[in-house]
């Protein structure tokens, strides 16, 4: 018998088989144990179809930066849409749906943390000819009042500041789904909240003049997935 490249013979041969029979049994029976809890975790799901917990949303939350995205999508030369993303958020927000005039929110988004997918152009970006990051690091939105609509969501008015302007935008606001997550770990289980909101802002008003009109286009539309883990009822 040839193993690896060299000859064994009688004992020392049949003792090459013994190893490797034990050896691959060792891997069948860890790929079983795999396979086995992959299935009891199935079954726990597999009671039905996938859909949004519908709980009572309100509360105090602090947004899990984990779970929560924020994108932003531009026309670029005249060819197609271009979708990038930042990768650091953080914030707060209420939800009173008794008195849906109290809900209110806070964002903060790090300049820093945007991704392009190309290193070359996250660093073209936060230069000066577009974000200037090191004088202007942050993004923020503070809520200054809300408007419901009647299905859990509305339009969030409020303040929105970055590249030394501030002035008012609005989010238009979908709740996604509300209710307890027992089988996450900490620090992401608990009770959740989960919203999306969309908007269009002119770069143009924030001072983002690079590339225009036709480089790339002066409406950026802006998507904002909001994950929280509810701090206070």
């Amino acid at each position: 018998m040839i193993f690896l490249g060299s000859r064994i013979r009688g004992n020392d041969e049949s003792r090459v088989f013994q190893g490797a029979l034990k050896s691959t049994t060792r891997s069948m029976a860890t790929l079983a144990l795999i396979a086995a809890m992959f299935g009891a975790a199935s079954n726990v799901f597999a009671q039905g179809q996938y859909q949004p917990l519908n709980d009572n949303a309100d509360g105090q939350y602090q947004i899990d930066p984990d779970h929560s995205q924020v994108f932003f999508t531009l026309g670029h030369v005249g060819i197609a849409p271009f979708t990038g993303r930042f990768n650091k958020i953080s914030g707060h927000y209420t939800i009173d749906s008794k008195h849906p005039g109290k809900n209110k929110a806070e964002i903060s988004i790090s300049v820093d943390s945007i991704d392009t997918n190309l290193a070359l152009r996250n660093e073209h970006l936060l230069s000066k000819e577009f974000f200037d990051a090191k004088n202007y690091p942050e993004i923020t939105f503070t809520s200054t009042s809300f408007v419901p609509n009647k299905q859990g969501g509305g339009n969030l008015h409020g303040l929105m500041s970055f590249h030394g302007v501030t002035r008012p935008e609005v989010f238009h606001v979908e709740k996604v789904g509300a209710g307890e997550v027992a089988y996450l770990p900490k620090p992401w289980g608990g009770y959740l909240s989960g919203f999306v909101a969309t908007t269009t802002i002119k770069r143009s008003d924030f001072g983002l003049m690079a590339y225009l009109p036709q480089g790339l286009s002066n409406d950026v539309h802006i998507t904002v997935n909001i994950e929280g883990i509810r701090a206070k009822p």
